[in-house]
């Protein structure tokens, strides 16, 4: 599950730092029956203000009145949703770095010394890891362990483990 906002790679222009701490804050401006809206980042060398364009040139009438109201109510949620909308990302021309963003839940160890583990993973949000580095940190392995045993054929799964899965999945583990 998410813990915050994932970091933007970005350059400032400023101080040529390549990251941004976007703060979940909105800027919604109207120039007659057109609005543009974005979403504002901070530097995190310099403290500088940057924007990604959410919304360009778009008809009042057009613009769903709850997405506005979000919007001026500076919705964290929204925020979390725009920066991982792919449209978004390719317009402004941005990726996320997930680091630190994101924590694993795995419900207690008590499971990690049975001989077979069925495991069901579900993403509380679309957060790009690998399985096979969850499936590592959340089994207390090594992650060059968790690959041996994907090589093995320890460590099976219905999906890919060495891609990066958007849905739920799960996994068996034969020690």
């Amino acid at each position: 599950m998410p813990t915050c906002l994932p970091t933007v790679l970005r350059r400032c222009p400023a101080c040529a730092s390549g990251r941004f701490r976007p703060n979940g804050k909105f800027r919604v401006n109207a120039h007659h029956k057109l609005l543009d809206a974005w979403l504002l980042l901070l530097c995190a060398g310099c403290g500088d203000t940057a924007k990604l364009t959410v919304l360009e040139r778009m008809n009042v009438r057009s613009v769903r009145p709850g997405l506005l109201d979000r919007m001026h109510d500076n919705d964290p949620v929204l925020a979390a949703e725009l920066l991982q909308h792919p449209v978004v990302r390719r317009r402004n021309r941005v990726a996320l770095d997930w680091t630190g963003a994101w924590r694993l839940d795995t419900g207690g160890s008590d499971h990690l010394d049975r001989e077979v583990i069925d495991v069901a993973v579900r993403f509380a949000a679309r957060i790009p890891v690998r399985p096979a580095r969850l499936i590592a940190e959340g089994c207390g392995l090594p992650r060059a362990e968790a690959e041996r045993l994907i090589a093995e054929g320890k460590l099976v799964s219905a999906v890919r483990l060495d891609g990066r899965p958007s849905d739920d999945f799960t996994f068996t583990l034969k020690r």
